[in-house]
């Protein structure tokens, strides 16, 4: 597997102190957030994101996601069209879309019908720009809040341009076992996130803490990874908000050596 480091909470960084800090933490690169307010966005990605991507193979570095604004769901708007083809540019293999949310004036199933319609046309771009569209299951009203929703949207979609952003943290708190989870998704999982929640009753979401101190089943997850043959990007998420960026930094860290340690544990 191949580790990499969400780039959401390094806000402020400019690109060289984003790669100093993806060096420190001991990863091989980024998923890197392209939105307003960070060094590469929508404004700028036809010429920042080759460019970043260049600095970042320069210190043996990979761009292998990218993750989008929450509303990045148009496969035919001028932005979705430029952000697809400066990943071409740059080598980027994955594109993380924003969220469709269901709410009570929704019919799920016609809901799910259009949503197919659209990953239709994300499959047309994904095939021109050999860049894969990916879903990231998030728990909530979303409508691939976990396995079994992301399945009914993308069934029967080419895995090679349709694929899952698997997330761990979310995954642990909508009931389905971490290792029947993955097992739904195998044929199209592209990338995971690690990340761990816990969850007050009530809730619809979690809250992320530290890994180990949530509801995912580590050693089970890992096990699976293995199990399934899953060689890919495994995105580091370190979501602790309201933390200095020095602090993510420190955490993510503890994040790497964690897994770490599992690997080893369950390799004996």
């Amino acid at each position: 597997m191949k580790y990499i480091m969400f780039t959401k909470h390094l806000e402020g960084l400019d690109i060289d102190q984003v790669i100093q800090t993806l060096l420190s933490v001991g990863v091989e690169g980024a998923d890197l957030c392209v939105r307003s307010g960070y060094p590469v966005n929508p404004d700028n990605v036809t010429v920042a994101l080759p460019a970043v991507a260049q600095s970042f193979a320069d210190h043996n570095l990979s761009i292998p996601l990218v993750t989008t604004p929450g509303d990045f769901l148009d496969p035919e708007a001028d932005i979705t069209v430029r952000v697809y083809e400066a990943c071409q540019q740059a080598g980027v293999e994955n594109i993380k879309l924003g969220y469709w949310k269901w709410d009570i004036s929704i019919d799920y199933w016609q809901e799910v019908d259009r949503l197919r319609r659209l990953l239709d046309k994300f499959q047309t771009l994904s095939e021109r720009t050999g860049v894969r569209t990916c879903i990231h299951n998030h728990s909530g009203t979303t409508m691939g809040l976990n396995a079994s929703a992301i399945m009914a949207l993308m069934q029967g979609f080419d895995p090679a341009y349709i694929g899952v952003f698997a997330d761990t943290g979310h995954l642990s708190i909508v009931g389905e076992p971490i290792d029947m989870a993955l097992d739904i998704v195998k044929e199209y999982l592209a990338v995971i996130a690690f990340k761990d929640l816990a969850r007050r009753p009530g809730d619809r979401g979690g809250q992320v803490v530290h890994m180990g101190h949530g509801f995912v089943d580590w050693e089970t997850t890992l096990q699976s990874l293995q199990r399934i043959g899953f060689n890919g990007p495994v995105s580091f998420h370190s979501e602790y908000g309201g933390e200095p960026v020095e602090t993510v930094v420190d955490l993510a860290r503890i994040d790497v050596r964690y897994i770490n340690y599992l690997q080893a544990k369950i390799s004996i």
